[in-house]
């Protein structure tokens, strides 16, 4: 017995050992989720929408750390590949492929409107409606100085057609009335693609918009990663398509244990006022260092897309591991950049951690830290889904992720902040210099949290669970002058189940969290 309960506490002290800054929220696991996109409103940082395959849709109000589920419905359809975007107004939009009870599957592309933080979405309108030709992996952007929302996506004449007649092309569209209508598709790309859904498809465009109103846009395809722009909202463009990369091994790769992998790319365009406004960048994986060694790319561009960087390597380990599904966003208030990927740097198998990196100094240099709570090891007899996700504004970032573990999945999302932490060798390191302590841990009754305050401050204590919600506020926003405090938490009184709990302590601002364990 003795041995028994020994044992119990070093795993309990194997879990407060983590890392004390990952603070990983499970957003659902209900109905096999899976590519997720996440979009905050940079109005209200606290308000979150994010989406899920195939029909689903999920509200936070208080920056990620709860979420509500939901399932979405429209009269044409909903069929996955699920993007949300906001306007300034806060009017959030969810594009989706369809599938229409009187039509052909994936025939347009839908756009559904929220004008209260998505409690209520619109029934839909569309555009790309081609008799049978399928529309396929569209994505979106709203040129903020106007509000018009730009959407670029794949047509096929034949989805899955191995026959040389059938082509893929890339499609523009826009609305100018805030989605309530949308104009004529117009093709885009000079060089068009295969129907197989492979390496000589044309696909993975993603629209930027640049600090003059250009609209920007890579994908991939026969020819590697290929650009496109236009100077005047969408009405012309260029008549040749400018190489960026020619993605050695291209988009279509195999990931052990991965039902599908991709390694498209996505554009964006710092439009902070920093140094490197208006400098154009694109993010992609592939394995030009070998089918092993799957790694992150950016490329960049300072003069509206006409010459690119060659290929900087994002991912910063020294193994021949798989780095994949890349996603990035530029924090506009500053021009940092953020990445979130999968990465197996720490295994041998096919063991999986979910990464971000970031870059202050315009993709010159970047740092890598892990910021998933666990590994997970996935299983390819399972859709997995083909990206992930990630949103950030004033220092604040959501990355969003599927997670597939013995058979279920599930998506996640990482409510750290980033603005009191420094990076160093990959690990998060608290800037906080307020001797904050709690004791005991693990605990039962009583926990004690203490802390110095060298000068009038204001501040906040809240014990969140798991999941990210606040079961108990010991301090809100409270004025406290200089010295040292203690500050008793009566668990008994809180009626807290065993198990793991986070302190978070705000002071002036900057925060740090604590992990404590709570035992009967």
């Amino acid at each position: 017995m003795v041995k028994f309960v020994l044992s119990i506490l070093l795993v309990l002290l194997a879990i407060i050992l983590q890392p004390a800054f990952s603070q990983n929220i499970e957003i659902s696991h209900t109905g096999n989720p899976t590519e997720p996109s996440i979009m905050m409103d940079p109005n209200n940082p606290d308000i979150l929408v994010a989406g899920s395959n195939l029909n689903y849709f999920y509200l936070s109000n208080n920056g990620g750390q709860s979420w509500s589920i939901h399932t979405l419905t429209s009269p044409y359809g909903v069929w996955g590949d699920p993007v949300i975007d906001v306007d300034t107004e806060g009017n959030f939009y969810f594009f989706h492929l369809s599938n229409p009870p009187s039509g052909n599957w994936i025939d347009r592309i839908i756009c559904q409107k929220s004008t209260n933080n998505g409690s209520n979405w619109s029934d839909g309108t569309f555009t790309g409606l081609n008799g049978t030709k399928a529309q396929d992996k569209q994505w979106s952007v709203v040129d903020r100085s106007n509000n018009n929302i730009y959407l670029t996506w794949t047509q096929f004449d034949n989805y899955g057609s191995e026959n040389p007649s059938d082509i893929s092309i890339i499609l523009f569209s826009k609305s100018v009335d805030g989605g309530d209508t949308w104009s004529t598709p117009k093709r885009i790309n000079k060089v068009g693609g295969d129907c197989i859904d492979s390496d000589n498809t044309v696909e993975g465009a993603v629209p930027a918009v640049g600090p003059n109103g250009e609209i920007y846009v890579a994908w991939a395809g026969p020819n590697g990663i290929v650009f496109n722009r236009s100077m005047d909202q969408g009405e012309t463009w260029l008549e040749e398509e400018i190489l960026v990369d020619p993605m050695p091994g291209g988009w279509d790769y195999a990931i052990p244990s991965i039902y599908r992998a991709n390694g498209l790319p996505v554009t964006k365009c710092d439009l902070s006022g920093g140094p490197n406004h208006g400098a154009i960048y694109i993010n992609w994986s592939d394995q030009r260092n070998g089918e092993e060694n799957t790694d992150i790319w950016l490329s960049k561009s300072v003069d509206g897309g006409d010459t690119w960087s060659s290929p900087i390597r994002v991912n910063d380990d020294d193994s021949d591991h798989h780095q994949f599904f890349s996603w990035m966003d530029i924090d506009q208030t500053n021009g940092n950049l953020y990445f979130v990927f999968y990465d197996r740097r720490n295994y041998s198998n096919s063991k999986t951690d979910v990464y971000l990196a970031s870059s202050n100094d315009g993709g010159i240099s970047f740092a890598n830290w892990k910021i998933s709570e666990s590994p997970f090891l996935p299983n390819s007899g399972v859709f997995f889904g083909d990206y992930t996700n990630i949103v950030a504004h004033d220092n604040i970032v959501r990355p969003i992720w599927t997670r597939l573990n013995n058979g279920s999945l599930s998506i996640w999302t990482d409510i750290t902040p980033l603005d009191n932490e420094e990076i160093v060798n990959g690990i998060r390191e608290s800037k906080i210099e307020h001797n904050i302590e709690h004791y005991p841990n693990p605990a039962s009754e009583m926990s004690y949290v203490s802390f110095k305050l060298h000068t009038l401050s204001k501040v906040s204590l809240y014990l969140y669970n798991e999941k990210g919600q606040v079961v108990q506020t010991i301090l809100d926003n409270k004025e406290m002058s200089y010295g040292k405090y203690v500050l008793p938490v009566n668990l008994d009184e809180a009626g807290l189940k065993a198990g793991v709990y986070l302190f978070k302590l705000s002071i002036n601002g900057q925060s740090e969290t604590l992990r404590t364990f709570v035992i009967d």
